[in-house]
C-alpha cells in the first residue's frame, strides 16, 4: 500500500464527509477508496472513521491521524515544489499562534504584505494569551513572549527583545503622583498582568538592584484587559513597550522611572519538535523579525537581537 496515497485518500474522505465525494474529488472509484481506508485501518490497528447521521466522521484516533497526515501531505507537496524550483512562492496552509494583543498590534496589520508576497498561501491564525499545545492544535509556528519552560516537544528561535517600562496615563499620574524611585511603586495602584507572574520586579540602575512587588485592586489574565484598565486611568502597569506602542507614540501613556531598567521581554518563534520547521513557518518567522526590525526606529519599538537557535 502506498502510504502517502492512503493518507491522501483518508484526508479527502474526512474533508468530503463521504467515500463517494472523496472518490469524485480524486477521480477514483468508490470501492477503491473504501478498500484503501480499510487497509489503512488494518495496518494501523485502529478504527479511523465512524458513521453518523451526518455521514462519516473521524474517531478520536482518526482526527489525530488526519491532522498529522494532512501535514505530511503538505510537506511532501512543498518538497516537490522546492525540487522543481517553485519554492520561492509558498503555497498551502500555514497555522500560526500568537498572543491576542501582540498579534492585533504587530502581526495582523502586516499580514496583507506577507500574503501578498505568497498568493498561494492561506493562513489559520490562533489568537490566545494562554500557552496552547502546538501539536494538539496543529500549529506550525507560535509567537511566544517571555521566558520559555523546558520542553522536549518544542524548539525555538529568539526573534527580538523589547524593554519593560512602568507605564500610566497622564491623568493617573496627575491624580496619584509620579513615582521617583521603584520603592514608591508600593504606594501606587498597579494593574497586574497575571500571566507575567506575581507582580515582583527587579529594577536596575548601574550596580544597584532593587526588588519591588507591586499591588493593586486589579489583576488581569489577558493583556487586552490590562490595556483597557490603564487607558481608563485606573492605575499604572509594568509591561513591554509592545503592549502600548500606539499609545506611547501618541502620548496617551507615558513612561516613568526611565533611569531604571527592567528585564527585557523576548519574542520567540516556537516550533513543534520531531520534524524540521516547514519553509512556510520559517518564512513567516523571518518576516516577523524583519517587520519588527523595520519598525525599530519608531517610538516604543523593539530592539531586535540576533537570531539564535534554541532547543527547549
Amino acid at each position: 500500500m502506498d502510504r502517502l496515497a492512503a493518507m491522501q485518500a483518508f484526508v479527502r474522505v474526512v474533508e468530503a464527509g463521504s467515500f463517494s465525494a472523496a472518490a469524485r474529488a480524486l477521480n477514483m472509484g468508490q470501492p477503491a477508496i473504501s478498500k484503501t481506508v480499510a487497509q489503512l485501518e488494518a495496518r494501523l490497528g485502529v478504527r479511523l472513521l465512524m458513521r453518523s447521521t451526518h455521514g462519516l466522521a473521524p474517531t478520536e484516533a482518526g482526527q489525530s491521524f488526519y491532522e498529522r497526515a494532512k501535514r505530511s501531505i503538505e510537506e511532501a507537496d512543498e518538497a516537490e515544489a522546492v525540487a522543481r524550483g517553485a519554492g520561492k512562492g509558498l503555497t498551502g496552509r500555514l497555522r500560526i499562534s500568537a498572543a491576542v494583543t501582540f498579534a492585533r498590534l504587530h502581526i495582523v496589520p502586516h499580514l496583507p504584505k506577507f500574503l501578498g508576497a505568497h498568493p498561494g498561501l492561506t493562513m489559520d491564525v490562533v489568537l490566545d494569551d494562554r500557552i496552547i499545545d502546538l501539536i494538539e492544535e496543529g500549529v506550525d509556528v507560535a509567537l511566544r513572549m517571555g521566558p520559555l519552560a523546558d520542553s522536549t516537544s518544542l524548539s525555538a528561535r529568539k526573534l527580538a527583545s523589547c524593554p519593560h517600562h512602568v507605564l500610566g496615563t497622564s491623568a493617573y499620574f496627575a491624580r496619584s503622583g509620579v513615582p521617583a524611585t521603584p520603592a514608591e511603586l508600593a504606594g501606587h495602584a498597579a494593574v497586574i498582568y497575571s500571566r507575567e507572574g506575581a507582580g515582583t520586579w527587579c529594577f536596575r540602575q548601574g550596580a544597584t538592584e532593587v526588588s519591588v512587588t507591586v499591588s493593586g485592586p486589579l489583576r488581569m489574565n489577558a493583556a487586552e484587559g490590562v490595556r483597557a484598565a490603564v487607558l481608563a486611568d485606573m492605575g499604572l502597569t509594568i509591561t513591554s513597550s509592545w503592549m502600548f506602542s500606539p499609545e506611547l507614540e501618541s502620548g496617551a501613556v507615558q513612561r516613568v522611572l526611565t533611569d531604571w531598567s527592567l528585564p527585557p521581554m523576548d519574542l520567540w518563534a516556537v516550533y513543534p519538535t520531531g520534524r524540521m520547521p516547514s519553509a512556510k513557518a520559517r518564512a513567516f518567522a523571518a518576516f516577523v523579525e524583519a517587520e519588527l526590525t523595520r519598525a525599530s526606529s519608531e517610538p516604543g519599538a523593539v530592539t531586535v537581537t540576533p537570531s539564535e537557535a534554541t532547543r527547549l
